[in-house]
């Protein structure tokens, strides 16, 4: 079986059911990607990397983790750190904005938890995921040190995979932010941006610009979402690395965009890692993520999701 560790922060998520009422879940850019990768793939291994607390909320969170079949073997527990939280509000078309209290996130301390059998362990796997928001969260005194721990697993035959998920508010400054992401792309063979995290930080507004702006990087693999109508390809396999322009039916009734990209990117690399073709793994994962915001909330539910990828797949 192919074994993908997912590195980041599951949080507790809040969300609007009424005026004076809020449903409580969890959710996380990373943790959403594992959990639409093991429902789709179940007999892929997938694990999160992340630390939580010893309270009630990352109790509860560790069961979501079993609940979804995740493997928590390097979910670590801090001592006097609870996991960060978030509100989420949507309007009238399904997008959102949320109100984040994430400062002492436990996740934030996960480097201090990563050692040499962590390392070890992440080596033995076939793919390892992180995102912008993933670096955003670790301490950034310890970035150095995450940095390293990728160059051992590149060392070690590990596909990275990064997706920019570009959050303004969770940087110092742009230059922060567009200084950790080129490490970040100078390391991953596969890249899963947007062309709206390209616009935000580097002022590039168009696939072919973003195309263009990681063309010095020894990047392998290329997803770019580019916008609700059209994903872009570049691979070195297909089409002699030509960018290859793929239509996406268009949702009508879109209801919530939170987890679009995550469900997206989950569904991906569980197809690739299972040895589904370029542009199948693009079908599966746009169809998945086109379910996905016709629900409420990052994660949606088990059962529904089971169902439709039974009757799609």
């Amino acid at each position: 079986m192919k074994n993908i560790y997912l590195l980041g922060e599951c949080m507790i998520e809040l969300m609007n059911t009424s005026m004076n009422t809020m449903k409580q879940s969890f959710a996380g850019d990373v943790y959403n990607t594992a959990v639409y990768l093991k429902r789709a793939f179940p007999k892929t291994n997938v694990h999160l990397v992340t630390v939580v607390g010893t309270d009630r909320f990352s109790q509860n969170m560790m069961t979501c983790f079993k609940d979804e079949n995740i493997q928590s073997d390097l979910v670590f527990q801090s001592k006097n750190k609870a996991p960060g939280l978030y509100a989420i509000d949507l309007d009238d078309n399904g997008e959102r904005s949320f109100t984040y209290w994430r400062e002492n996130s436990a996740a934030r301390q996960i480097m201090q938890h990563i050692n040499d059998a962590a390392i070890a362990q992440l080596s033995q796997g076939d793919m390892f995921f992180f995102s912008g928001i993933s670096i955003a969260v670790i301490e950034p005194n310890a970035r150095a040190s995450f940095w390293h721990m990728v160059d051992q697993l590149i060392q070690a035959g590990v596909q990275i995979v990064f997706d920019p998920n570009y959050r303004p508010r969770m940087w110092s400054s742009p230059g922060e932010a567009k200084a950790q992401f080129q490490l970040a792309f100078a390391k991953a063979s596969t890249v899963l941006p947007g062309v709206d995290d390209f616009e935000q930080l580097f002022a590039i507004d168009t696939a072919q610009g973003v195309i263009d702006s990681l063309a010095p990087y020894p990047i392998t693999e290329l997803i770019i979402k580019n916008g609700p109508a059209s994903l872009i390809v570049v691979t070195q396999s297909l089409n002699d690395g030509h960018p290859q322009e793929i239509q996406v039916s268009p949702v009508k009734h879109v209801v919530d965009t939170t987890s679009a990209g995550d469900s997206f990117n989950g569904v991906y690399l569980g197809a690739k890692l299972n040895d589904i073709n370029d542009f199948e793994a693009i079908n599966m994962a746009a169809q998945s993520a086109a379910y996905v915001i016709q629900h409420k909330g990052a994660i949606v539910d088990k059962i529904g999701f089971d169902e439709f990828w039974q009757a799609r797949f």
